[in-house]
């Protein structure tokens, strides 16, 4: 397994000690500077891949609108990591399929070929900011786009006429680094997603924050199913991509006393308390009847702090502790078939020395446990 990093760019939790917009100017102004010098590090400890979120109006919870521009930044202050758009939010009503091509290319020519393109469809709460449906023809249009985008890549003149979109004849420039593109992703929260991205011939982007390991094993072993019957026809890209990522909150430690003086699991219980307060403010209104009584009763419980993090523990949702007990979970994710951990490192109001640390402790002493074992790698067979 290779070990990735996962970056929302949340500020610390309220509340801040300025007045708005000040304290909130702050808040995001040192996110950014701490997040950007831990990649910096990262990239020299020899972590794999960055995957930077694009999240719109995520109030408190991100601050990463523009995975385009913090990832160009990084495409020329780090050597080796590679830069994954964790995802770029592909319906057209987030942005036009041609901008979408300019924009990942772009980042791909600066970094000489660094790019992972993660793909996927957002929730209600910004779909319905930007005019995208919340159904199925948001499925419809994810699919399309990157049909258009991997055209406009390797054709020298491209022009598309469908339902959803008339482009006339153009051609699309710059062309990315990679030959024929850079490997394409799909974030996958359901079952029927992930048996997409298998179907499809794209690596598959899912997570364990919210399902125990062997919920999670579900949703791989289907998209492993999908993959084995797919036929070359039914690939998406020319470029097959037949990884796995998972992404979880990861704290790595010398002193479990120490983590937890330091505020450790009081930032496990804010995110996952932030996380059920933002749904139900945000994202319930927009949801079905149904929908909302199933999520409801599974929020309640987390804001009225009835789950424990050692239920997060037990389960193996989150990864945490001495490099030898991450290294445990680590390679019980490996077990059910991940090839990628997106480490979630800077989350709730943990100390930035400390995320430096973990970084530090699972480059030096759980990295190298890894190499030994070996990976899979299957993003470079062309259909």
């Amino acid at each position: 397994m290779k070990l990735d990093l996962l970056y929302e760019f949340q500020p610390r939790p309220r509340p801040w000690a300025k007045p708005h917009p000040y304290g909130q100017r702050e808040a995001e102004q040192r996110c950014y500077d701490e997040a950007i010098e831990e990649i910096q590090f990262a990239d020299r400890l020899g972590f794999n891949t960055v995957w930077v979120v694009e999240h719109h109006f995520r109030d408190g919870r991100s601050a990463s609108p523009c995975s385009e521009a913090i990832l160009g930044g990084l495409a020329l202050s780090t050597e080796r990591i590679k830069l994954g758009f964790g995802v770029t939010l592909t319906p057209f009503g987030f942005i036009h399929p041609a901008r979408l091509a300019e924009k990942v290319a772009t980042v791909d020519v600066l970094s000489h070929g660094r790019v992972e393109w993660g793909t996927g469809r957002s929730t209600p709460m910004e779909q319905t900011a930007f005019g995208v449906p919340p159904d199925d023809r948001s499925r419809a249009q994810w699919r399309e786009a990157i049909e258009i985008v991997v055209s406009m890549w390797e054709q020298e003149r491209f022009s598309w006429n469908s339902e959803n979109l008339v482009f006339p004849e153009r051609v699309q420039t710059p062309k990315p680094y990679q030959d024929p593109h850079p490997p394409v992703w799909q974030a996958a929260a359901s079952l029927t997603s992930a048996v997409s991205a298998g179907e499809l011939g794209l690596g598959l982007l899912s997570f364990a924050l919210l399902q125990p390991v062997e919920k999670m094993a579900e949703h791989i072993r289907a998209y492993r199913r999908a993959q084995a019957t797919a036929r070359p026809g039914d690939m998406l890209t020319r470029v097959r991509n037949d990884r796995v990522g998972v992404y979880t909150l990861v704290h790595c430690y010398d002193d479990a006393d120490e983590a937890t003086a330091y505020g450790l699991w009081d930032s496990v219980n804010w995110w996952y308390r932030h996380l059920a307060e933002f749904t139900l403010e945000w994202e319930l209104p927009h949801l079905s009847e149904d929908e909302k009584d199933q999520v409801f009763p599974l929020l309640q419980p987390v804001i009225r702090g009835e789950v424990p993090v050692e239920h997060y523990q037990k389960e193996d949702m989150i990864i945490v502790g001495t490099p030898d007990e991450c290294l445990d979970k680590i390679l019980r994710y490996a077990s059910v078939g991940v090839d990628e951990l997106l480490c979630y490192v800077q989350f709730g109001d943990l100390p930035h020395e400390k995320v430096m640390r973990t970084l530090e402790l699972l480059a030096t002493e759980v990295i190298p446990q890894l190499e030994q074992r070996g990976h899979h790698v299957g993003a470079n067979a062309r259909v």
